[in-house]
C-alpha cells in the first residue's frame, strides 16, 4: 500500500552525528517538525534551528516552499536564518582579516536565499555593506601591496553579497549615496582591477541605471564611455558582456536630446570597430547573453533614426529644399541657374521635367513627397547619402529609368521613400528591444553608416528586380513585396558583412524567388473541388480534437516561466502544470531552471480549473498595465497572459516564446470550453489537415478529380455474383 501523500521520507543531517531517516508529515507545522528533530538529537533551543536543503543551494525550508521536499531528499538541521544573519552581521565587522574574509564568503553564498536575505536586510545589512565599500575598503587598501589576493577576495565577496541581496527586490535602489556610486565607479575606471570586482561593479552600475532615473544621472556623471571602452579590448567575454550592458543601460535611460550626443561619442571612441574586432570576430563563440546585449545595442542604434523617420519635410524650408536641388545636380550634372537665366516659366518647366525623371510623385514640388511619416526626412537622408557616396550607381539608376517608357520606368524617388519605410519595418526602428531576443546582425557592426549602406544595397536590388520582372507602374506594390521577400530571406542567414549580404541577394533573383514560391506552394497543395472541400470539413473536427488533446497534454507536462526583472542575468523561475485529470493547475517558485518536468507534489500552490473565470492577454493583463519601459515592450506584451479567478485575483504569465504562449492560451481556452484561436492552432490545423488529405487521397495520385460525383449506374439484371456470407 503506498504511503499517504502528505508523508515524505527524508534523511536529515547534523554535523558530528549519523544522518537520521525520518517521515515528515506535511500537515504538521514546520516548527513542530524541527522540534521533533532536535529532541531526537537532544539539542536545546529548537526555536533557533531550521531545516536546509543539503545541496549546492543550501536554501532554507520554509512554510512557503516546504512542498518542494521530495521523497529521498537530504536535509540539514542548521542555525535559523535570523540567527545566521545576526552571526554574519557581527562577523563581517571583525577586526581580523581572516575572520572577515570567511564571513563575507559565507554571506555571499547565503545571500542567494531570499529567506536569509530578508533577515539580513532587516538588520540593516545593506547599509553596513555600503559603508564598508565607501570607507572600510580604504583601510584594507593599505594592505593591498602585501595582501593583494586577500584584498581582491574581500572586495569581491562584499560586492557579490550586495548584488545577491539587491537582486531579491526587497529594498529600493534609490537609497544609495553619491559616495557609494563614486566608489563603485572608481573600481570600473581603474586600469588594473580584480576581474570578479570589476564584474560585480559593472553589474551594480547597470542595475542602478536601469532601476532609477535619479541614479542614472549620478552614474552618468561618474562614468564616461572612454573609461568603459578598455574593458571591451580584453579577452574575458563576461567582462565584455557586462560592459556593453552598462553602455546599453546608459543609452536606454538617456533623455532623447542626449542620445544623439552619446551616439556621436560612441562613434568617436570607435565602439563599433572595437566590438567587431574584439567580440564578434574573436575566436570565442558568442554566448546568449552577449548576443542579447549586441542585439540591444543594434536596436538602440537604429532607434536614433526614429526622430528623422517621424519628421515631416517643411516644403518652405530652403535648407531642406536644397537637398532636393543637390539630388538633381548630381543626377544631371547641372548647376543651379541664376535668377536671370531664362524665364521663370522655363525654369519651372525644366525642374518639373527633371523631378519627373528622378521619380518623384509630385513633379512640381517634390518636397510634398516627404511629408508622409514614416519615413519622413529619413528617406531624403538616404537618397542624398546614396547620391554622394555611390554616385555612379545613383546616376546610372536615374538615367537608365529616365530613358525608358513612362510606364516601365522604376521611379527612384517613390521607390526610395517606400523602401526606407520597408527597411524601418524590417529592423523595427522605434520599438524597444525585446527582453528575450538574441537576433543581432554582424553586418551592421561592419560600417559606421550601416543603415545607409543597407539602403544603398537594397535600392540597387529594387532596380534590378524591377527590370527582371519587366514591371510597369501598376506593378509597383508587387515589386516591393518581392524585394521585401528577397531582403528578409537574405537576412535569415545572418551575413557577416555587407558584401556577403549583397552576394546573397545576387543569388535571390526574381526567378529564384518564383522557384521558391512554387516549391512552397507544392508543399501546401490545396485542392478546391467540392468533394475535397466536403472531405476537409468532415475531417476538421477530428483534427481540432487532436490539437486540443495535444495542448492539454503539453499543459500537463508543464512549463518553466521566467520572472521578468531588470537584471536579466539573475533569473528567477516559476513552474506551472496541469494535473492529469485536467482539474487543477499546480504552480510554484523555483530557484533555477529545471532539467525536465517538475513533479506536482513539489509545486506548493494550486488553482482549481473550476475557479477560473477568464483568460486575458496582452494589454488587458494586470502586470502589463504597470508603468515602466519593460511593460511597454511590444514583444513582452505579445507573450503576456493572465488567468482571472475568484473576484479580482490573477495568475500572471509571460511565456518564454510565442510557441509556449499559443500552447498555454489554447489549452486554457480549451479547459474553459472556448475556441482555440491562436495562430499556431491555425498553422497546426493546416499542416495536419493537408497531411491527412494527402494520405486519404494517396490512391488518387495523377487522376483527375471530377467536379461533380459520377452518375449512379443502373441496377444489374441479376444478383448471381453476390456471395452469401452465411
Amino acid at each position: 500500500m503506498p504511503p499517504p501523500a502528505d508523508i515524505v521520507k527524508v534523511a536529515i543531517e547534523w554535523p558530528g552525528a549519523f544522518p537520521k531517516l525520518m517521515e515528515i508529515d506535511q500537515k504538521k507545522p514546520l516548527s513542530a517538525i524541527i522540534k521533533e528533530v532536535c529532541e531526537g538529537w537532544n539539542l536545546p533551543n529548537p526555536e533557533t534551528c531550521a531545516l536546509q536543503n543539503a545541496d549546492a543551494t543550501n536554501f532554507y525550508i520554509t512554510e512557503k516552499n516546504r512542498n518542494n521536499i521530495k521523497n529521498g531528499s537530504i536535509l540539514r538541521l542548521t542555525t535559523s536564518a535570523a540567527q545566521m544573519a545576526q552571526q554574519l552581521h557581527e562577523r563581517i565587522q571583525s577586526s581580523s582579516m581572516d575572520m572577515k574574509l570567511d564571513a563575507l564568503k559565507d554571506l555571499a553564498n547565503s545571500s542567494r536565499d531570499i529567506t536569509f536575505a530578508q533577515e539580513f536586510i532587516n538588520l540593516d545589512g545593506i547599509s553596513l555593506l555600503t559603508q564598508m565599500v565607501e570607507s572600510g575598503t580604504e583601510r584594507y587598501q593599505k594592505l593591498q601591496k602585501i595582501m593583494k589576493p586577500c584584498f581582491g577576495d574581500l572586495l569581491s565577496f562584499t560586492l557579490t553579497a550586495f548584488v545577491e541581496l539587491m537582486d531579491h527586490g526587497i529594498i529600493s535602489w534609490d537609497t544609495f549615496s553619491v559616495a557609494f556610486i563614486k566608489k563603485i565607479a572608481s573600481y570600473v575606471c581603474k586600469s588594473a582591477m580584480d576581474t570578479a570586482v570589476l564584474q560585480r561593479s559593472l553589474a551594480i552600475l547597470e542595475s542602478m541605471v536601469l532601476n532609477s532615473q535619479d541614479l542614472y544621472q549620478k552614474v552618468a556623471q561618474e562614468i564616461t564611455i572612454g573609461q568603459l571602452i578598455p574593458h571591451l579590448q580584453g579577452t574575458d567575454q563576461d567582462i565584455q558582456t557586462y560592459t556593453i550592458a552598462v553602455i546599453n543601460a546608459l543609452f536606454l535611460k538617456a533623455p532623447e536630446e542626449k542620445r544623439q550626443e552619446m551616439a556621436h561619442i560612441l562613434a568617436q571612441k570607435q565602439l563599433r570597430s572595437i566590438i567587431l574586432s574584439n567580440v564578434i570576430r574573436s575566436n570565442k563563440p558568442i554566448n546568449d547573453e552577449m548576443a542579447h546585449q549586441l542585439y540591444v545595442l543594434q536596436v538602440l542604434t537604429f532607434n536614433l533614426l526614429e526622430d528623422r523617420m517621424m519628421t515631416k519635410m517643411d516644403p518652405q524650408d530652403q535648407a531642406q529644399r536644397d537637398i532636393i536641388f543637390e539630388l538633381r545636380r548630381i543626377a544631371f550634372d547641372v548647376e543651379c541657374e541664376s535668377n536671370n537665366s531664362g524665364s521663370i516659366e522655363k525654369r519651372k518647366s525644366m525642374y518639373t521635367r527633371d523631378y519627373k525623371k528622378l521619380g518623384f510623385i509630385n513633379h512640381v514640388n517634390p518636397a510634398v513627397d516627404f511629408t508622409q511619416i514614416p519615413p519622413g526626412m529619413l528617406a531624403l537622408d538616404n537618397m542624398l547619402y546614396f547620391a554622394r557616396h555611390h554616385q555612379d550607381a545613383y546616376i546610372r539608376i536615374v538615367l537608365e529609368n529616365s530613358s525608358r517608357e513612362d510606364k516601365h520606368e522604376c521611379p527612384f524617388g517613390r521607390s526610395s521613400i517606400e523602401l526606407t519605410k520597408m527597411l524601418c519595418e524590417i529592423l523595427k526602428v522605434g520599438e524597444l528591444p525585446s527582453e528575450n531576443c538574441h537576433d543581432f546582425h554582424p553586418m551592421f557592426f561592419t560600417h559606421d553608416r550601416s543603415f545607409e549602406e543597407f539602403f544603398c544595397i537594397c535600392i540597387q536590388l529594387l532596380n534590378k528586380t524591377w527590370k527582371e520582372m519587366r514591371a510597369t507602374s501598376e506593378d509597383f506594390n508587387k515589386v516591393m513585396q518581392v524585394v521585401k521577400e528577397q531582403i528578409t530571406r537574405a537576412l535569415t542567414i545572418k551575413p557577416n558583412s555587407l558584401d556577403q549580404f549583397k552576394s546573397r541577394l545576387q543569388n535571390l533573383s526574381y526567378t529564384e524567388i518564383l522557384k521558391l514560391r512554387q516549391s512552397e506552394r507544392m508543399n501546401q497543395e490545396d485542392f478546391q473541388s467540392r468533394p475535397i472541400l466536403e472531405l476537409r470539413e468532415k475531417i476538421q473536427p477530428e483534427i481540432m480534437e487532436l490539437i486540443k488533446q495535444q495542448r492539454l497534454n503539453r499543459l500537463c507536462e508543464g512549463t518553466c516561466f521566467r520572472k521578468i526583472s531588470c537584471r536579466r542575468r539573475q533569473d528567477k523561475f516559476w513552474y506551472c502544470r496541469l494535473s492529469p485529470n485536467h482539474k487543477v493547475l499546480h504552480y510554484g517558485d523555483l530557484e533555477e531552471s529545471p532539467q525536465g518536468e517538475v513533479p506536482h507534489d513539489s509545486l506548493q500552490d494550486k488553482l482549481p480549473v473550476a475557479d477560473i473565470k477568464a483568460v486575458v492577454t496582452g494589454k488587458d493583463c494586470p502586470h502589463m498595465k504597470e508603468k515602466g519601459a519593460l511593460k511597454q515592450n511590444k514583444e513582452v506584451l505579445e507573450l503576456a497572459f493572465s488567468v482571472l479567478y475568484e473576484s479580482d485575483e490573477y495568475l500572471n504569465f509571460i511565456a518564454p516564446d510565442k510557441h509556449e504562449y499559443c500552447v498555454w492560451t489554447d489549452g486554457l481556452n480549451a479547459l474553459l470550453g472556448k475556441e482555440m484561436s491562436s495562430e499556431f492552432t491555425r498553422s497546426d490545423m493546416d499542416t495536419l489537415l493537408n497531411m491527412e488529405m494527402k494520405l486519404r487521397l494517396l490512391d488518387l495520385e495523377n487522376i483527375q478529380i471530377p467536379e461533380v460525383p459520377p452518375p449512379i449506374p443502373k441496377e444489374p439484371s441479376n444478383y448471381d455474383f453476390v456471395y452469401d456470407c452465411n
